[in-house]
């Protein structure tokens, strides 16, 4: 695989960060409707197993911060999530986040993957509705390699939080399309070095302005943001 000359590349892709989170609940329905509304290419979204193993969204392991109790989601079983319901907001599953997304042409759903334990399951979802091609996964090495297990042609992005990039093995093992840092790690060096092994560059989570510009300038491929609206701008040189 070989990344195309800088004049000759794609735009960079805008991701929207668990939706659209300054104007809707992360990880809701109503969060990733609005951040497809405003621009974004694709919206990364969190994925764990209730105790009856159904992939839902939420990236905490327990239902405290957003929904204000104290269960571990592993111990809540889906037909439970329904008694969370918040106004216009419930803990979507990934089969309804993934027919809402289908609703936006070309819309891409993100799913970060902390851990190799939904894998199977979440993969049983995408299949079941034939959604391979509306997805793409990151997350660490352990968790990617049980996703390229059970997938050999899904599109990853491997989440990195070191300078250097991961060894040859590691890589021809992943087949990674994006390699995945924070934005602090990423420096033109570092994309060009990415480049050159074959890598496209995603990077999170970015909501300045300046740092949006700092890192299209660094060469990067794709940017996650919070602020999806304002990225777009930027990304489209409106300000």
């Amino acid at each position: 695989m070989t990344t195309a000359p800088a004049a000759a590349r794609r735009p960079v892709l805008a991701v929207a960060h668990r939706g659209d989170p300054y104007q809707y609940r992360e990880n809701t329905l109503p969060s990733i409707e609005s951040a497809f509304a405003a621009g974004a290419d694709a919206v990364e979204v969190d994925v764990r197993l209730t105790r009856d193993r159904v992939p839902v969204l939420l990236h905490d392991a327990t239902l405290e911060r957003l929904w204000g109790d104290p269960r571990a989601l592993d111990r809540v079983t889906a037909a439970q999530l329904d008694e969370l319901a918040d106004g216009p907001y419930t803990v979507p599953t990934l089969a309804e986040a993934l027919k809402s997304a289908a609703a936006t042409p070309a819309a891409k759903l993100l799913i970060d993957l902390d851990d190799a334990r939904p894998v199977a399951a979440t993969w049983e979802v995408v299949t079941d509705l034939g959604a391979e091609d509306r997805v793409a996964f990151c997350g660490p090495a352990t968790a990617m390699l049980a996703v390229r297990a059970i997938a050999p042609g899904a599109e990853l992005a491997l989440t990195w939080k070191e300078p250097r990039l991961p060894g040859r093995a590691l890589l021809d093992d992943l087949r990674p399309r994006f390699l995945n840092p924070p934005f602090g790690l990423v420096t033109p060096e570092f994309t060009a070095t990415a480049h050159q092994a074959g890598l496209a560059v995603s990077t999170w989570t970015a909501d300045l302005r300046r740092t949006m510009r700092k890192l299209r300038a660094a060469g990067v491929d794709s940017i996650t943001s919070n602020r999806i609206a304002v990225l777009r701008s930027v990304l489209d040189g409106r300000r």
